[in-house]
């Protein structure tokens, strides 16, 4: 699917007078003038739904990237951990790497979840009010169960999403915990010591990326229900 403009370029295939108008739209956005924002994007054929749509898609994109980090990190602590020679700063060096490495799509995950929810909120509210204009009752109940079922499958969604970014923290710290303890006691002896914690370590990452595919099928099914059927 096509990515909305948020504080990255647009789409290439946008024409110039869209890519003007994301532009302005990205820089408004980045400003914190969310009305502004959603405005612009209207000029563009974009409601709030469309940017809602491609908010999941980008934090789908950033657990996917995430995950595959994080099993990078698990093979590069089994790697070293299997220590039989070497240079012990390079060994150190290998886990440092693969922390910050793992906190910085962590924290990408963090951010396009929080986007995600920023922009069902102003979905919904904007949805709700717009109830109240309807002067057919029928349309205003059809369109109130439409909302009732976007609004579970979001809950459904944004729920997932959140028991797998919980997980973020907690593997980050055990990590971060390793990488220390080797920086602090940089010898043979440490780094054998920690073959005793692959089994937690591939455990506690093994859970957060079962969580992250679970999340990846949930965005996937968001996604498709909320696209339009192809003409």
């Amino acid at each position: 699917m096509p990515r909305l403009p948020d504080d990255r370029p647009p789409h290439a295939t946008q024409s110039a007078r869209a890519f003007g108008l994301a532009v302005f739209a990205s820089m408004v956005f980045a400003a914190g003038c969310q009305s502004v924002y959603y405005g612009a994007m209207e000029k563009l054929g974009y409601e709030k739904r469309d940017i809602l749509v491609s908010r999941v898609d980008d934090a789908r994109e950033a657990q996917q990237e995430a995950k595959r980090q994080f099993e990078s990190a698990l093979s590069r602590f089994i790697a070293v951990t299997d220590f039989s020679g070497g240079e012990l700063e390079d060994r150190y060096n290998t886990l440092k790497g693969a922390y910050e490495e793992s906190e910085e799509r962590a924290n990408a995950v963090r951010k396009r979840i929080d986007d995600v929810e920023r922009v069902a909120g102003d979905l919904f509210a904007e949805w709700t009010q717009e109830l109240k204009q309807y002067t057919n009752p029928e349309l205003r109940r059809a369109s109130q169960r439409q909302l009732d079922t976007t609004r579970g499958r979001y809950q459904k969604l944004i729920a997932v999403m959140q028991r797998a970014e919980k997980k973020l923290d907690p593997v980050l710290a055990a990590y971060r915990d390793r990488v220390l303890f080797l920086k602090h006691n940089l010898n043979a002896r440490a780094i054998a010591s920690l073959r005793s914690e692959r089994a937690k370590i591939e455990a506690d990452i093994g859970a957060l990326v079962a969580d992250m595919n679970r999340s990846i099928a949930e965005a996937d099914a968001f996604i498709k229900d909320m696209s339009p059927e192809p003409s």
